[in-house]
């Protein structure tokens, strides 16, 4: 499958090789048990949660980096594959979700990779807040919305990176809220991957993030700044 990441121009070591085949026989092996992924073709799920997990990888700055909403993992795993530098931590609100994740950093013995089991909204309100470098997500909720669990965790100068598909719309949407929150869009990056089109929106924490974000009780989703 190397030859699928060199498309796009990522490199691939022997190592690095290894651990994607190695995960992805961990994501079809716990797929029933824990519901990760409706992808399991193995082609697809190199191009539709690994590469596009890593599109941009030679990007981020270095530090600790914290993944929201990680589910089966990505981006951060396959982030963690390509950026051993990197120190990730996982936040994922479903136990079983937790428990593959830990699998697959014991069975990839990954360093430097941990789990954490809870919800942005309360997770941010712990020591964990303003402590990180980059905070990433895919796939878990609009910008606007996204902005206020994601932007929380990271400390004055550092990242949230968001992976999204092609919709603009949705930046001018979250200008306001990335703005309350304190930060700045510093850049979108256009990728095509197969027939779909991606964005990864980088966005600079400029200033702290008020103590009261992020809401709680559902506020992010039902009333978005």
């Amino acid at each position: 499958m190397r030859e699928l990441f060199e498309k796009y121009n990522i490199n691939l070591n022997f190592e690095q090789e290894k651990l994607f085949e190695k995960y992805y026989e961990l994501l079809i092996k716990y797929n029933s048990m824990f519901n990760l992924t409706a992808i399991t073709e193995k082609r697809d799920v190199y191009i539709k949660h690994f590469i596009d997990s890593v599109l941009g990888v030679d990007k981020l700055i270095s530090g600790k980096l914290i993944d929201i909403g990680s589910g089966g993992g990505f981006p951060a795993l396959p982030i963690k594959i390509m950026r051993n530098d990197l120190s990730v931590t996982l936040l994922e609100a479903t136990g079983k979700k937790c428990e593959f994740l830990n699998t697959v950093i014991k069975g990839l013995s990954l360093k430097g990779a941990s789990v954490v089991n809870g919800r942005a909204e309360t997770e941010a309100k712990t020591n964990l807040r303003e402590s990180f470098d980059i905070c990433t997500a895919r796939a878990v909720a609009r910008l606007n919305v996204l902005s206020e669990y994601c932007l929380p965790f990271v400390k004055t100068g550092g990242v949230f990176v968001a992976y999204k598909g092609g919709i603009e719309e949705e930046l001018k949407e979250a200008e306001r809220a990335i703005e309350i929150l304190g930060g700045k869009i510093e850049s979108v990056d256009y990728y095509s991957l197969e027939d779909a089109k991606r964005m990864i929106i980088t966005v600079r924490k400029v200033k702290s993030t008020d103590k009261k974000y992020p809401r709680g009780n559902g506020k992010e989703r039902k009333n978005p700044l």
